[in-house]
């Protein structure tokens, strides 16, 4: 089968969750299918390394990706109509030309766009079967009922509206769509009751990658892995450092914190034995020698590859249930979960301070990664789907 892959994120290096989900993609479609990848990439990374996809993709097209001006004139004019801000701004003409160009002079069994800012070019896929890859709108749903001001609930009541009935129109043109967790997928159902085929396709781990990185704790350390320029990072971390580290340090004096990812120079609440890494091209040594994975999410939908990947390195998580929402996972079993600021540093010490704990919740969360995470055994059933859904 031929098929062409539209992809916000240029998928390598997969130093993100999107990429790392992205690039698994491909790499499973491209075992018996052949793949055309049209995809977006960051001025600000440099030149994309188009060359480590060549084994994967017959023919690659990347195109800048110009970015979302909040500030701009344009953007507050698109306050007042129907369409979402972020589709005025950001849609391409350039991207569109391109998509209709590659389509005239090649022939495609399926087109896959992955997110929303690819799936808003479905007009210009001639009619070929499509799929919407990850389809989130978990963040809107919530954001519209979460926030405290008059003004702020009716500001993000008006994006969920305007954000349902574009989906709405756009889905039209979808012949099925994919979802990472059995609460997108509900969300998704009751905001289009008669739209396409709704897969769950959830987010997993390439298992064997990880095995090499396999190292031995160092004693009383956690990490953090994100950007904290990703919003719900960000509010994770102040209240971490606020609320909850300063009661694991009165327990453990020389517990020791480090946080992955650009910081996109946001304030930090200060303390001790705070390590800022910031990027760094491969978090998986640092997840590994680490005694406990931190997810204290309170925003935001999906599932966390922060902990896939830390359980895939035999790296015990401690995690809200916002942060473990999306995957089928059991409190004291595969993971600890806390949602107050004594419950939360209580079990990070319980991990810290019990071997045979930490153990367990370890091995547990592996033997889940292997059996349900795991893209060898996730992969064919998305083949499965693709092809049934071409025929």
């Amino acid at each position: 089968m031929r098929i062409l892959f539209l992809s916000r994120w240029f998928p390598f290096p997969p130093n993100n969750g999107s990429k790392l989900r992205i690039f698994n993609l491909l790499k499973g479609l491209a075992q018996h299918n052949e793949i055309t990848l049209i995809s977006y990439f960051a001025e600000s990374e440099g030149l994309p390394h188009v060359k480590n996809l060549q084994d994967i993709c017959s023919q690659i097209y990347p195109i800048a990706y110009n970015g979302f001006d909040i500030s701009s004139f344009k953007n507050l004019i698109g306050f007042l109509r129907a369409t979402p801000r972020s589709v005025q701004i950001t849609y391409s003409i350039e991207l569109e030309k391109l998509i209709k160009n590659v389509l005239d002079t090649k022939e495609f069994d399926l087109v896959i766009a992955s997110q929303f800012d690819m799936a808003i070019y479905a007009q210009s896929f001639g009619g070929l079967p499509a799929i919407f890859e990850e389809v989130e709108s978990g963040v809107y749903y919530e954001r519209a009922s979460q926030k405290s001001t008059r003004r702020q609930r009716f500001r993000q009541k008006l994006t969920w509206f305007k954000h349902r009935h574009y989906l709405l129109r756009l889905l039209r043109f979808y012949q099925a769509c994919t979802v990472v967790s059995e609460q997108e997928r509900r969300i998704l159902q009751h905001t289009t009751p008669n739209g396409p085929v709704i897969k769950i396709i959830p987010n997993c781990i390439d298992l064997k990658s990880y095995e090499p990185f396999q190292k031995e704790q160092q004693p009383n350390t956690m990490v953090f892995t994100g950007s904290l320029k990703f919003g719900p990072n960000y509010e994770a971390m102040l209240w971490f450092l606020q609320d909850v580290f300063p009661i694991v340090q009165s327990h453990i004096p020389s517990v020791k914190l480090i946080i992955t990812g650009d910081t996109g120079g946001k304030p930090l609440p200060p303390g001790e034995n705070i390590h800022l890494s910031g990027f760094v091209n491969d978090v998986k040594p640092i997840i590994s020698s680490a005694s406990v994975s931190l997810a204290p999410i309170w925003t935001g939908g999906g599932t966390r590859l922060k902990i896939l990947e830390a359980m895939a390195l035999h790296t015990p998580v401690v995690a809200t249930t916002k942060g473990a929402e999306g995957l089928d996972v059991r409190h004291n079993e595969h993971l600890l979960i806390a949602n107050n600021p004594d419950c939360f540093a209580g079990a990070i010490t319980d991990l810290l301070q019990d071997p045979d704990l930490n153990k367990q919740i370890a091995n547990n969360a592996y033997q889940l990664i292997t059996h349900k995470y795991n893209w060898d055994v996730v992969m064919p059933q998305y083949l499965r789907f693709i092809e049934g859904l071409v025929k």
